[in-house]
């Protein structure tokens, strides 16, 4: 049996990728777009744990549903972590990926491929139906951005994003081993167990409050 679940995010691929990831665990993902009278939440925390939580928490309170809220971006050493939590907005409000990219490889023009380490970090968080954040954790993944795309798949800055140890982009690899190797991959593999422990308590009492960090 499928439990259905809220996930409060607009971003079709993103919501895809989330689709996959819990599928396996017996969850159907709905995402907030479907509730076209939830009002969109204003990314305004200065890390990505805590937008997590207030989008899974103000989605939840909104919708009197369980939440996951999640959040996740990209840090490059050379620029001091940015674009970090400004990474869907980093060249503006409404920002293209294509657009982010551009002021990315900008930004890091001049920098030798050795000194272009980055990380991509994603943070969950599920909310009950009162608005308390019951499971929060983060997950993450090393790589390096290269100077022009590679590969068409993914979303953000997959195509430059590269795998050493595979020597593809995210942007090369197949779905099957993005979903083993991301961050989000990772996030959600320590999230889900965690999720399938309370997963009773969808139609009861919340449960006790679990953070984890990995």
């Amino acid at each position: 049996m499928s439990r259905t679940i809220v996930l409060a995010s607009r971003n079709v691929k993103k919501t895809h990728e989330v689709a996959e990831l819990l599928a396996p665990a017996g969850f159907t993902v709905v995402p907030v777009s479907q509730f076209p009278d939830v009002p969109e939440v204003e990314e305004d925390g200065d890390t990505f744990a805590a937008n997590a939580a207030k989008k899974a928490t103000q989605v939840a309170v909104a919708l009197g549903q369980w939440v996951i809220g999640e959040d996740s971006g990209l840090l490059v050493d050379a620029l001091d972590g940015a674009p970090g939590v400004y990474s869907a907005r980093y060249s503006g409000p409404d920002a293209t990926d294509d657009e982010n990219n551009a002021k990315l490889i900008e930004d890091l023009a001049g920098v030798p491929l050795e000194r272009r380490g980055a990380g991509y970090v994603c943070s969950v968080a599920l909310s009950n139906p009162a608005g308390e954040v019951k499971v929060a954790i983060e997950g993450t993944c090393r790589g390096r951005i290269l100077s022009e795309a590679r590969g068409s798949g993914g979303f953000g800055y997959d195509p430059y994003f590269l795998i050493r140890e595979f020597h593809r982009t995210f942007g090369e690899l197949s779905p099957l081993v993005k979903q083993k190797l991301s961050h989000r991959a990772r996030a959600f593999s320590g999230f889900i167990p965690l999720l399938l422990k309370i997963a009773d308590d969808f139609q009861g009492q919340p449960s006790s409050s679990t953070s984890v960090q990995r």
